[in-house]
């Protein structure tokens, strides 16, 4: 059902949902970047239209509003555990093709991973619905066309804004000739190799420069809508250390010390090694089991590192070492 309204009507109905929703968009706050004059785009929650910023890609993806970055999984004493309680109010969040992919592949991950579907997660999912942000320019390190995630059709609404008047698409289930705004076209333009051997590759000379250059800050896993590493933390109370909590945190593959093992093992010591499980889990070992790529071509992850390291740049460097060694057969 297609509609069309003003930002007074559009206002209007917000306020109506938020009986029902806590109702999540990427927003603007000045001076609260990375240094005292910048500002930071993420999601959180928002009363009116003109709150959503249209106009810049979020530094952080709508992730967290369904995979929190800490999450009490229950509470536990001497005899027994209880499940933590999460709010009742569903989510209706407001996010771009990207970012809507980028949930299409954690639910591949925590739903659709083995036998169990990952019960803390399924809870939180199933009160969420997606508005689809109309997104027709590119933003700077972007490769969604590319990544084939320009586009989705994986919404409870869809929103395209021009000036004062806002075009819904509201999804039923029936086809309509409404069109979402989506990108035809970024300036980075990759084509990612499909004979990737990952044994040949994890020798290959092409990683050695990372283990100067990345310092295992684990930004580029944190702004990341596909990242979905964790780590376990039990949490004991100082009034009785028999009592206390179990929280799921977001963890890194990029920062010292997460592949330690008992006995003082620890698998992938070097930065370079770290990059190209990263670098092969995004375009091929996800593409493997589920049939296609994990990386949605956001490009936070080039504008959150403080090294300048480009994923893009990193995928086209493999590209190349898969051509050549393609020529010398």
């Amino acid at each position: 059902m297609k509609i069309k309204l003003d930002k007074s009507s559009f206002n209007q109905g917000l306020e109506k949902l938020k009986s029902e929703y806590k109702i999540l968009a990427p927003k603007t706050t000045p001076f609260k970047g990375t240094f005292s004059d910048t500002d930071i785009t993420k999601y959180e929650e928002i009363r009116t239209i003109e709150e959503i910023e249209f106009n810049k890609k979020s530094n952080f993806s709508a992730k967290e509003t369904i995979l929190p970055i800490t999450q009490v999984l229950f509470y536990f004493t001497e005899k027994e555990y209880k499940t933590s309680d999460i709010d009742d109010k569903k989510l209706l969040v407001f996010l771009r093709a990207c970012d809507l992919n980028g949930v299409k592949r954690i639910d591949e991950i925590y739903l659709r991973n083995g036998i169990e579907r990952d019960y803390y997660y399924e809870r939180l999912r199933e009160k969420v619905k997606f508005v689809l942000i109309g997104c027709k320019e590119s933003f700077r390190n972007c490769f969604c066309v590319s990544m084939d995630s320009n586009k989705s059709d994986n919404y409870s609404m869809a929103i395209n804004l021009r000036d004062d008047e806002i075009y819904l698409d509201i999804f039923e289930g029936e086809a309509c000739d409404f069109e979402v705004d989506y990108v035809k076209e970024n300036i980075i333009n990759l084509e990612v190799p499909e004979n990737i051997n990952p044994v040949e590759l994890s020798k290959h000379p092409m990683w050695d420069e990372y283990d100067a250059r990345c310092i295992a800050c684990g930004k580029c896993n944190f702004v990341c809508p596909t990242c979905t590493c964790f780590t376990m933390q039990d949490i004991y109370y100082k009034e009785n250390e028999n009592v206390g909590e179990r929280r799921r945190v977001w963890a890194s593959c990029q920062v010292d010390g997460y592949t330690d093992m008992a006995g003082g093992h620890s698998f992938r010591k070097k930065q370079g090694e770290r990059m190209r499980y990263k670098v092969m889990h995004k375009i091929h070992d996800f593409n493997k089991r589920f049939g296609y790529q994990m990386c949605v071509g956001c490009g936070r992850c080039d504008d959150a590192c403080p090294q300048y390291i480009s994923l893009s740049e990193c995928i086209e460097k493999v590209a190349d070492v898969v051509l050549v060694k393609e020529e010398a057969k």
